[in-house]
């Protein structure tokens, strides 16, 4: 169910040195993957099965096209990474699945550089290309059962959002309940899963996606607006970051929220996350099974619930799809 390329392995070692765009040749990758520089073609090969483009030039070597910025166990221990156990596999089928399959994923951490079976809410597939996006996976233990998650996904979104305020990224907004935009476009979600005791303790399985330098050839089947951080950082100005650095200064945010969420609730983060709400004060409508309803967006409560004004009569929705219904509304 998993791939991992990055321990020791001559593959995981050939990818490795490839990542730097730059041609080698056949002989200096016959020697690392202990192969004949005529076998080299084909055992490279096997990096198709991962989504990557292999260039071959005769009297060059091997390159891999603009490089690949892998993420890297080592450099994502900082901060409050530190009481974590971290793994980073090639391929899983889905970072929260992955967790969700552990006996103990208390304080685990899955990173894929390629899921196979990604997900996003509601069954929806998530694209996720090998190594152009952030796919993390975070598992937590809660005592006092479900009615302490109220608004987690929210309060989750905000850790994004402060994690990327932190490279001095700005314009990111919150769309209820679980979605990270910038002008309307989706940048990144979270996914939350939960087993255990409805009432009791339970673990709790928090997964993000960010899209990061994802191209267009790999997102046709997207049927959303989108768009990636890269994008973003070029247009704002804003120096480049690693995927490792994204890594680190996301869990520490997502460590942050996590440890204290039990004791204070989202009502802790209320105000902070209206400050980033998208659609406020817009009409809006919410889809909640055959249902739907229209009004104007007035924030959320203290659970994280939306507050919608319909026909000047405040009605409360905790689960549904928000989306823009049209003009603005005062």
């Amino acid at each position: 169910m998993s791939l991992n390329l990055f321990d020791s392995n001559s593959l995981g070692q050939a990818l490795k040195l490839l990542s730097d765009g730059e041609f080698h040749s056949g002989e200096e990758l016959g020697a690392l993957l202990g192969v004949s520089r005529a076998a080299v073609w084909k055992t490279l090969k096997k990096f198709e099965l991962l989504g990557i483009d292999l260039i071959s030039v005769k009297g060059k070597g091997y390159c891999i096209g603009g490089g690949l910025d892998l993420l890297d166990q080592s450099k994502i221990f900082s901060g409050r990474c530190e009481s974590l156990n971290i793994n980073v596999f090639a391929q899983v089928d889905s970072t929260n699945s992955y967790l969700l399959r552990q006996n103990k994923p208390e304080r685990h951490v899955c990173l894929a550089e390629n899921q196979t079976a990604g997900r996003g809410r509601r069954g929806r597939i998530w694209v996720s290309p090998f190594a152009q996006n952030l796919y993390l996976s975070i598992g937590w233990g809660f005592d006092g059962g479900v009615a302490v998650l109220e608004g987690l996904s929210l309060a989750i979104g905000l850790a994004v959002v402060r994690s990327l305020r932190h490279y001095g990224i700005s314009g990111l907004k919150l769309k209820w309940p679980n979605d990270i935009l910038y002008k309307d476009k989706k940048l990144g979600g979270v996914l939350i899963e939960m087993n255990g005791d409805p009432s009791g303790y339970c673990l709790v399985v928090v997964g993000v996606g960010l899209n990061v330098s994802m191209h267009d050839d790999h997102a046709s089947s997207i049927d959303q607006p989108w768009i990636n951080l890269n994008d973003i950082l070029a247009e704002q100005g804003v120096p480049l970051v690693t995927r490792n650095q994204l890594a680190s200064s996301l869990l520490d945010e997502l460590v942050l929220i996590l440890s204290d969420y039990h004791r204070i609730g989202f009502a802790a983060y209320k105000e902070e996350w209206a400050l980033s709400a998208a659609h406020m004060n817009q009409a809006v409508s919410i889809h909640s099974g055959n249902t739907v309803r229209t009004g104007v967006m007035r924030g959320v409560d203290s659970t994280g619930a939306l507050r919608l004004d319909v026909d000047g009569k405040e009605q409360i929705f905790h689960g549904g799809e928000l989306s823009l219904r049209g003009a603005y509304a005062s």
